[in-house]
């Protein structure tokens, strides 16, 4: 949990970011004094039913991110995690929104917000309004027998209601049809939630969370939007999570909590949501999980996808699994679940923004994109001792693969930390291509098969360095083959090297003294061009790694990284090639 926080006043946080909403937004206005966001009346295009939602603040973009043409009317929010009041809602009702067409509230189930919405529209209905109310129930993380007269909490799912009837009202839909949809979305819904921790409300203190924190590697699941308690906490990975969540979900035989049975003859809608604290790039991994698993467990594909933040609990380190199962509305042409699903929406925080045709025609495409053919490299007459080089290399990768610890220590003072893993990936690769490979004589065909693996498996600065010396390396052998099959011998080797370092300078200018892993490799180099002998040249780079303890960088992320520490270390880089070059004259030796 992280009690961090850029502003720390609750009261402050809640009302300054719905002073930016009108400002990403400008068909939207926001009623500071009642805390509501809500469409401009010059904005609204024609009459039509309004839909009113709103909740406790902390759950954004939900709700007041959601106000726009084609979504909801007006949002009305309370202070983090409460309801607002139903003089808020009733404010929103009469003053805020068009009701020439009736209004229709959609609320999640929470007792206080029920209570508050409840006494809002009955206030309403009393002023000869016409108003109807859908309450959300889609959490399936809490069973029957928890859940008691209460029932199934409101989470993400809610989303799907707001967007379904929100592009239904924008047709000028009756309140009865827009309210009889809804409602038949709402029953058509699971979903469930789960978290590496609890969240930390700004204002409160963090020992109040911090007594019940989940364990390192404990994932609570069924955990609500509010910090509430799950159903079970466990320490699973990600894909056992995800099996327990979807057999929550979809298990039939599970009574306690099947409430909507969905099976692969069924058309699904999949929201994977954000719950506040998950990268975009983590959270494309556990889409993946999910669609994975439905196909495989469950001939589940459903035909739309939505993943991204639609409903957060602050910053929560979790996320939530929805699935929809599509119903006729009995409305004809573009008034079915998918096209409103579909229908664009004018909100700030509604980001699903694939059309229809364009989800129709990856259903209509079965053919699949071609495989790239690799080119194939052409033999050269240079000769080796596969059995003898394989050992050789075998040992060096080894090696470096051991000095990973070192290297990532390293780099975690003077960098960003992952030069260690980048290399430890580019080793492993070639190893496992090593097993694979076939045993061939010509050394240009077993650099280049080393080439491809480097090219794939390792990435960033150090990556792109290694891929253009080796295939530098590769165009000065083949420049020096002969015409008929000879061994390679060592100044062949000195030659394609120097012509390699040449190659090199042409993309970066670090040198000798700029604190990379050129420190390593120039000496390096120009040892073994000179002495022919591996061994010397191998320390030679080691010693200019070591040298690189206490220099100053002028190259690289080092330059610009703070704090204290990069005197007493060597450069990641340099350290990194020196151990492999130590490592591969280690392993000719044998």
């Amino acid at each position: 949990m992280s009690a961090k926080h850029f502003i720390n006043d609750p009261t402050h946080l809640v009302n300054t970011a719905l002073l930016a909403i009108p400002y990403t937004n400008p068909a939207v206005a926001c009623d500071i004094d009642n805390k509501i966001i809500h469409m401009r009346g010059s904005a609204i295009r024609s009459p039509q039913v309004s839909i009113v939602s709103g909740g406790g603040s902390g759950h954004e973009p939900s709700f007041a991110s959601f106000v726009g043409h084609g979504l909801l009317s007006g949002a009305v929010a309370g202070t983090i995690f409460a309801s607002p009041s139903a003089e808020q809602i009733r404010r929103c009702i009469l003053h805020r929104v068009r009701k020439d067409k009736g209004v229709l509230v959609v609320v999640m189930r929470y007792t206080g917000d029920v209570l508050n919405f409840g006494m809002a529209v009955e206030k309403a209905r009393s002023h000869g309004i016409e108003t109807d109310m859908v309450v959300v129930g889609d959490d399936v993380g809490v069973g029957r027998e928890k859940g008691g007269k209460v029932g199934r909490r409101g989470i993400a799912g809610t989303v799907l209601v707001h967007k379904i009837a929100g592009a239904l009202a924008a047709q000028g839909a009756s309140l009865k049809e827009v309210t009889q949809v809804a409602q038949l979305t709402a029953d058509n819904l699971v979903s469930i939630g789960s978290s590496l921790s609890h969240v930390h409300v700004p204002g409160r203190s963090a020992d109040v969370v911090a007594e019940d924190e989940l364990k390192e590697g404990e994932v609570e699941i069924g955990m609500g939007i509010h910090n509430e308690a799950g159903s079970e906490r466990k320490v699973t990975d990600l894909p056992n999570l995800v099996q327990t969540m979807l057999k929550h979900a979809l298990d039939a035989s599970d009574k306690d909590r099947n409430f909507v049975n969905i099976s692969h003859e069924d058309d699904v809608v999949l929201l994977v949501n954000n719950l506040g604290g998950v990268s975009p790039l983590e959270l494309g991994g556990i889409t993946n999980e999910v669609i994975q698993q439905l196909a495989k467990d469950y001939k589940i594909s459903p035909i739309r996808i939505l993943s991204g933040t639609y409903m957060t609990s602050l910053n929560g380190l979790g996320f939530s699994i929805t699935l929809l199962k599509v119903k006729d509305t009995g409305l004809g042409a573009g008034k079915s679940m998918l096209e409103l699903i579909d229908a664009p929406a004018e909100a700030s925080g509604w980001t699903a923004a694939v059309t229809s045709d364009t989800w129709a025609r990856r259903r209509s495409s079965a053919k699949e994109e071609e495989r790239i053919v690799e080119e194939e490299v052409q033999p050269s007459n240079l000769r080796f001792d596969y059995a003898h080089a394989k050992s050789a290399l075998t040992t060096a990768l080894n090696r470096l693969i051991a000095a990973e610890p070192d290297i990532t220590r390293y780099d975690t003072i003077v960098g960003d930390g992952d030069c260690g893993i980048g290399l430890k990936r580019g080793a492993e690769a070639i190893l496992s291509q090593l097993e694979k490979a076939k045993t061939t004589d010509d050394v240009l065909l077993f650099v280049n098969s080393i080439i491809q693996v480097v090219e794939l498996a390792m990435d960033g600065t150090s990556g792109a360095i290694y891929a253009i010396f080796l295939n530098a390396l590769a165009h000065g052998l083949r420049q020096q083959s002969p015409s008929s099959p000879q061994p390679v011998t060592a100044e062949i080797w000195g030659n394609a090297l120097q012509t390699s370092l040449k190659s090199l300078s042409k993309y970066t200018p670090a040198q000798p003294g700029d604190r990379t892993l050129m420190d390593a490799l120039y000496p390096f180099v120009e040892n073994l061009s000179q002495s022919r002998n591996i061994d010397s040249a191998a320390e030679a780079a080691a010693e200019g790694a070591r040298g690189t303890q206490g220099m100053k960088a002028s190259l690289g992320r080092t330059v610009y990284v703070g704090g204290e520490g990069w005197q007493g270390v060597p450069d990641p880089g340099a350290h990194g090639l020196a151990e492999l070059l130590l490592g591969l004259s280690e392993g000719l030796k044998k």
